[in-house]
């Protein structure tokens, strides 16, 4: 009873209530407007967080990062682009359903399925809380280095087709966090004399850099004409009947972004891309999906929008971010001195409480916003991409400034910035360097921590916990190399059935 009441007064004050609702309204705005999304808005918005407690700053970016994959969608099935990454499967079925004349069908089947699933994820995190609390104290030193190591390994073949790009700059972000003075002796590395490196890259700086001022400088480059807007039909809909009738297609669906979620490394695209070829292979009709069928939108919505939650789970029990927006978030935790991990969950449980409700009154907002506004909302995809990039990049480098008030802060930023842009021109992924950054900072940490035990290397897996979870990397490498055997020899009988 006493902690219930705790919970309900950290949940009702008015800043927290601000928090939900601004990261709510404004996170499915921001997710409307094609080429900005979550990571960018995060970026932008996290120097500002650091002034906030911690429920309140965290409560604000996971409102805008859930809320967003609610967004995304709207300009996926309009007008065929989908506002963040991770909605690029919703214009398959979404707008092909628009061009039928039912794209307020399809944005209501969109909303109902992320709610589904953001609200069943949220429902795992609270059932899975007490039994994080019991088994997160067992995890040492090791296991964490471990576990670490596991979500490096993950981000690198989560890059299915870019592996050895993802492997490169990941071990790109693990080098960065070596740079400048370390804490155990206090010796410089990878200085070269400069005393403005002796603080080392700070990684809210990159993170600006990477994410919000490279989109900047490529909303500034690719100018495009404002799209045309189809006509909405009458109606409401009828996205919650479309759930009754697909009640397994949702559960699972929402299942699979909850494991996605938890495997450090994988996310969103995982997610979608099993909980869509599950629809087509249970569908009645299969071959309307991928064509303007609500069960193609169900799969897609429920599995994206199911991951915000599970994300935190490895994050809040082991410290561990699964992707970079969690990443972005681990630095609200640190600077208000509350450190994500084992100990958490016995030291701070009413806080955690007030975490987990805040992320169902967010799915609970944001659905009741879209069901609302959704008339005026589709013209937010009409902003201009040269206005959106002044406004991102003015954002960006005074959030940067803000930091450290350094302008040397600036120029990193802007010269991470272009390294980003370069990247997006190339097509190749931005994520693994931040994550390389983050948990290549916990594997140092925990390996220094690790010396005063281990003798032979073999010491690091003599733990039930980390042999499960070294067992758990093998396996997944040996999963990697025979799919890309099998695909090899496929290719190949490929060529010589044509050669032939």
């Amino acid at each position: 009873m006493q902690e219930s009441i705790a919970v309900a007064e950290q949940i009702i004050r008015l800043d927290v209530a601000l928090a939900v609702t601004i990261g709510a309204v404004g996170g499915v705005v921001i997710g409307a407007i094609p080429g900005v999304g979550p990571a960018v808005a995060i970026a932008i918005l996290l120097p500002a967080t650091f002034q906030f407690e911690p429920l309140v700053g965290i409560t604000l970016l996971l409102g805008i990062y859930g809320a967003s994959m609610f967004g995304g969608a709207v300009p996926a099935i309009l007008i065929n682009t989908p506002g963040t990454p991770v909605n690029a499967l919703t214009t398959y079925d979404g707008y092909a359903m628009t061009r039928r004349g039912e794209a307020r069908r399809a944005l209501s089947v969109a909303c109902s399925a992320s709610f589904v699933g953001g609200v069943f994820s949220v429902a795992c995190l609270l059932a899975l809380s007490p039994y994080l609390a019991r088994v997160a104290p067992y995890f040492g030193s090791r296991d964490v280095f471990m576990a670490a190591l596991l979500g490096v390994v993950m981000v690198v073949l989560a890059h299915r087709r870019q592996t050895v790009a993802a492997a490169m700059l990941v071990s790109l972000g693990m080098f960065l966090n070596t740079v400048g003075l370390e804490g155990v002796r206090f010796s410089h590395r990878f200085t070269f004399g400069q005393s403005w490196l002796n603080p080392g890259f700070d990684l809210i700086t990159v993170i600006l850099g990477l994410f919000a001022i490279s989109q900047a400088f490529k909303l500034l480059v690719d100018r495009e004409p404002p799209p045309r807007l189809p006509r909405m039909e009458p109606g409401r809909g009828g996205g919650f009947r479309e759930i009754a009738r697909h009640p397994r297609l949702a559960g699972v669906s929402s299942s699979f972004g909850v494991v996605m979620g938890i495997i450090p490394g994988v996310g969103e695209f995982l997610a979608q891309f099993f909980s869509y070829t599950f629809a087509q292979k249970t569908s009645r009709h299969p071959d309307l999906i991928g064509r303007g069928s609500p069960e193609g939108l169900i799969a897609s919505e429920a599995a994206n929008n199911a991951v915000p939650a599970a994300a935190m789970i490895p994050l809040l029990a082991l410290g561990i971010p699964g992707e970079a927006l969690t990443a972005m978030m681990l630095s609200v935790f640190h600077v208000h001195g509350v450190i994500p991990g084992p100990k958490l969950f016995e030291t701070q449980p009413h806080f955690l409480q007030s975490l987990f409700v805040v992320l169902l009154a967010v799915n609970v907002l944001v659905l009741a916003f879209l069901k609302l506004s959704t008339g005026w909302l589709v013209q937010v995809v009409r902003v201009p991409s040269r206005y959106l990039g002044v406004a991102v990049l003015t954002l960006s480098l005074v959030g940067v400034y803000s930091l450290r008030a350094n302008l040397i802060d600036c120029a990193v930023a802007a010269a991470f910035g272009m390294f980003g842009f370069i990247l997006r021109r190339l097509d190749l992924p931005l994520v693994p360097i931040v994550l390389g950054m983050v948990l290549g900072r916990i594997m140092d940490e925990k390996f220094r921590a690790s010396l005063a035990r281990v003798e032979t290397p073999l010491d690091f897996i003599d733990r039930p916990i980390s042999a499960t979870i070294f067992a758990i990397i093998v396996v997944s490498l040996l999963a990697h190399v025979g799919a890309l055997i099998r695909e090899r020899r496929s290719a190949e009988a490929e060529s010589s059935r044509e050669s032939g």
